[in-house]
């Protein structure tokens, strides 16, 4: 199981290659992580943690960053000692073999590929919301949202899908500066709801505090875990801080801090406001989100609760006298999510890309276009999949499949650590993760948690996920695999390079 280890010394000559100046500070590394992390969750998944937990979703947040902040110095390490390609999948090749890699990489895609169909459901929302606020355009429940919520197809989510597919094949990269125009976008719009929100809050709003109790609020936390997706960003910018040692705790710690502080008054706006007490059933029973049952609920009591909500932020402002605000932050929302989807697809093609080029996918998924220079053939498959997932599936159920391969990767990058820790204590590692013995246990056990809170059938569907990854690794994968056949190819910066040979030990 922990054979065909991809040596180390091969894919850190790649880095030597490359390396980057180092002139990060604590603060940009701090503000790198608040314009990384906030974005898709804070504006959709609100109405969803609202079902699960009611006001203890506030409770959720600071569960969820408490786990992203431990598994995060543990990735800081990693990330600084190989900083190349292929994030989890990567170390967890150099340390624990092509079979642990493989499964990481195939979690990946359901981190990525089903991440960027969430947020393209979420853009969705608040589209439909916009259109019927500015231009009174109400369009039926059957075309806007898939049959588990009470619809047919997503056709607004197939089409932001459809069209950033079409970007990334063409090779349009957002700029440094636009990326911060819409970092400055999404805070000014959480920050205005925040002022607006807070001065009207009613105490009473918040008891029950755990109506479905702790369970609930583990829920919650689990698919709360999607806001902070994106951190990760900070810990891969290693190799270019100053003083890593000292400013990447800063850097991961501060900005997740920040975020979950943000995330609270977000929260604590949203259910001092309108109340965010669970939608129950006729008889009384706790329907689950993005369900026909709960759609059916909320037609019932005419969609008069944030959790009916596919705009969850607009919707509340709408409903404290502010329209005019409530219509920004959904312009807002609209504008600046279509960046986090390009993201997201561009990390799958790239995890796709450097599996390709281990042997382990089809070579065809590497090869690049004559004229764009992008890899145009996984990209316009993951184009295809994220498209359908956005067309047919709930945002809920899409984050939660996503957390799942999420929790598992930083799961194993936590491992690598330590193992790596054990087996090469003398290797040089530009950043140490601080009080290892407790930080990677604290990483494993709170992702295990987080894990084992998601649905069940979230739960099953991963399980089947990796299963099918087993099969397609032991009847195509394995024998392809260039570490398999003795070849080894560290030239990352060159993709079509040939693989080169391993010299006889």
């Amino acid at each position: 199981m922990f054979g065909r280890v991809k040596p180390l010394d091969a894919i850190l000559a790649t880095a030597e290659k490359k390396s980057l100046h180092r002139s990060l500070g604590a603060f940009q590394l701090t503000m790198l992580g608040i314009g990384a992390v906030i974005g898709t969750g804070i504006f959709v998944l609100t109405a969803e943690a609202a079902q699960k937990a009611g006001p203890g979703m506030m409770l959720s947040f600071v569960i969820a960053g408490f786990v992203c902040a431990v598994a995060a110095l543990c990735y800081a390490e990693m990330a600084a000692m190989v900083p190349v390609s292929g994030s989890a999948y990567t170390y967890s090749y150099a340390v624990m073999g092509e079979l642990v890699a493989w499964m990481v990489g195939w979690a990946l895609i359901l981190e990525y590929a089903i991440a960027a169909g969430a947020v393209s459901v979420g853009w969705s929302g608040y589209f439909i919301g916009w259109l019927n606020t500015s231009f009174d355009i109400n369009v039926p429940h059957a075309l806007v949202r898939g049959p588990f919520d009470g619809g047919i197809i997503n056709l607004p989510a197939m089409l932001i899908a459809a069209l950033v597919t079409a970007l990334l094949v063409k090779g349009t990269k957002e700029s440094a500066s636009v990326n911060a125009v819409l970092v400055a976008i999404k805070i000014l719009a959480l920050s205005m709801f925040v002022i607006l929100t807070l001065p009207v809050l009613r105490t009473g709003q918040f008891t029950p505090f755990a109506p479905l109790g702790f369970a609930g609020i583990s829920g919650a936390a689990a698919s709360i875990f999607f806001a902070y997706v994106g951190f990760d960003a900070v810990s891969t910018a290693a190799e270019e801080t100053t003083n890593p040692q000292r400013n990447m705790p800063i850097g991961l710690i501060g900005s997740l801090a920040i975020c979950t502080i943000f995330y609270m008054l977000v929260a604590a706006g949203v259910i001092g406001t309108v109340g965010a007490q669970p939608v129950y059933g006729s008889g009384g029973e706790v329907l689950s989100p993005g369900t026909p049952a709960l759609s059916q609920a909320c037609a019932a009591i005419h969609e008069n609760a944030v959790v009916c909500s596919k705009e969850a932020l607009a919707w509340t402002l709408k409903q404290v006298g502010w329209p005019f605000v409530g219509w920004l932050v959904g312009a807002a929302a609209i504008i600046a999510l279509p960046s986090v989807i390009l993201m997201m697809m561009f990390g799958q093609t790239r995890i796709f890309f450097v599996m390709s080029r281990d042997g382990l996918l089809p070579e065809m998924f590497s090869k690049v276009h004559p004229k764009f220079h992008t890899p145009h053939i996984i990209t316009m498959l993951t184009g295809v999949f994220v498209a359908l997932f956005a067309a047919f599936f709930p945002v809920g159920l899409l984050a939660d499949v996503s957390n799942s391969g999420t929790l598992f990767a930083f799961a194993a990058v936590s491992i690598a650590v330590l193992v790596l820790r054990r087996t090469d204590p003398n290797r040089v590692r530009p950043f140490r993760t601080p009080a290892i013995m407790v930080t990677a246990p604290l990483a494993i056990l709170g992702c295990i948690y987080l894990f084992f809170s998601l649905s069940i059938e979230t739960i099953a569907l991963f399980f089947g996920w990796a299963l099918i990854g087993l099969v397609v690794y032991h009847l195509y994968s394995r024998s392809r695999s260039h570490v398999g056949r003795g070849l080894i190819e560290v030239h990352e910066e060159d993709p079509d390079a040939p693989p080169q040979p391993v010299p006889p030990v």
